[in-house]
C-alpha cells in the first residue's frame, strides 16, 4: 500500500494514509505557511517519501483541496451561528452571502486554494452538489419561516442555497472596482436577493 516510512506507524487503510497526509499538510500550512508549503514538506511532516505522498495526490492543488475540505464543517457551523440571530429568511440569505465573501478568505484552510492561484478548483469545490446540500442544511437549521418566503420543499431550499453559493463565488472570485465596503455589498444583495424572499 505505499506505507514507507510513516514514523514507524504504517495506517491501516488508505483512508486513513490520506487522512495523515491532509493532517501532515495542515501542521506544514500552520507553522511554515502557503508559500513555503510543497510536496517535499508534507512528505517530510507525514513522514513517508514524495512518492507516497503524490500516490495519494497528484499535485499539491489536491492537497489543498482536501486541506480546505477539512476546515468545511467548522466554517459551516460559525456560518449557522452567525446566521442564527437574524429574524427573516431575506435578512438570512443576504447574511450568508455577506458572510462568506468576508470570512472565507480569513479561514486558515477553506480560503487556501485561492491563495494559492488555485481558483477552479475552488470553483468546483463550492460548485459541487455536495456543496450545495450543505448550504442548504445551514439555511434548513436556521429558524426562520421559510414556508412563508415560498420556499416550501427540500429542493426549493437547495435551489435557494445554489444561488447564494453561486453570488458569494463571483463576488469573492470577482470583486467589484472600486472595492465595496460590507454595508455597500449587503445592501446590493438585499436589493437584488431581499424581495425574492418576502
Amino acid at each position: 500500500m505505499g506505507y514507507h516510512g510513516w514514523q514507524g506507524n504504517p495506517p491501516g487503510t488508505e483512508d486513513e494514509a490520506r487522512r495523515r497526509i491532509v493532517k501532515a499538510a495542515m501542521a506544514c500550512v500552520d507553522r511554515v505557511g502557503l508559500a513555503k508549503t510543497s510536496m517535499s514538506v508534507v512528505a517530510a511532516e507525514a513522514g513517508v517519501t514524495r512518492q507516497t505522498v503524490y500516490r495519494y495526490f497528484p499535485r499539491l492543488a489536491d492537497i489543498l483541496s482536501a486541506v480546505a475540505l477539512a476546515g468545511v464543517e467548522d466554517f459551516a457551523a460559525r456560518m449557522a451561528r452567525h446566521l442564527a440571530s437574524f429574524g427573516s429568511p431575506a435578512e438570512v440569505a443576504v447574511e450568508s452571502v455577506v458572510f462568506g465573501v468576508l470570512e472565507v478568505p480569513r479561514e486558515p484552510y477553506l480560503g487556501l486554494l485561492l491563495q494559492a492561484g488555485e481558483s477552479d478548483f475552488f470553483t468546483v469545490a463550492v460548485t459541487s452538489a455536495e456543496s450545495f446540500a450543505l448550504g442548504a442544511r445551514i439555511l434548513r437549521d436556521v429558524p426562520v419561516d421559510w414556508a412563508g418566503a415560498g420556499i416550501a420543499t427540500d429542493d426549493e431550499l437547495q435551489g435557494l442555497a445554489e444561488i447564494l453559493m453561486r453570488l458569494f463565488l463571483s463576488f469573492l472570485q470577482h470583486p467589484s472596482t472600486p472595492a465595496l465596503t460590507d454595508d455597500q455589498l449587503r445592501a446590493l444583495v438585499r436589493r437584488w436577493i431581499g424581495p425574492a424572499l418576502q
